[in-house]
């Protein structure tokens, strides 16, 4: 009777650690950065990311399937950590690419208006 006393105490706290393991869970899915993080590399091969920033765009693109795999081991927080970085790493490229087509822009403009000077003083010699 007096070892069921001293293990009675033992059998509670393991009996209690089971349960709250089976009550463990990963959290909720996270479908919605998921669509997020997809959506933002659409918009970054929209920019033309693909032609200016594919590095970028496909270490994206290798972070949504890799969260995939997570995912379907029910990892849902390291998941939802690689969609986070998946997404800023796509807006980062798009950004990237904007910037580059602008610098293309700009320096197209300089050549016009330099071919524009040079027409104004060849007219004016």
């Amino acid at each position: 009777m007096n070892a069921y006393r001293t293990l009675r105490p033992a059998a509670f706290a393991l009996g209690c650690t089971v349960v709250l393991a089976g009550c463990a869970s990963p959290g909720p899915r996270p479908d919605s950065e998921l669509l997020s993080a997809a959506s933002a590399i659409e918009q970054a091969e929209a920019s033309q990311a693909r032609q200016y920033e594919p590095v970028l765009l496909n270490q994206a693109q290798n972070k949504i399937a890799d969260a995939r795999e997570l995912l379907d081991r029910e990892e849902h927080d390291r998941a939802r950590r690689l969609l986070h970085q998946a997404e800023v790493d796509a807006q980062l490229a798009g950004a990237r690419s904007e910037t580059a087509k602008a610098r293309q822009a700009v320096d197209e403009i300089n050549r016009n208006i330099e071919s524009l000077r040079t027409q104004m003083n060849e007219a004016a010699q």
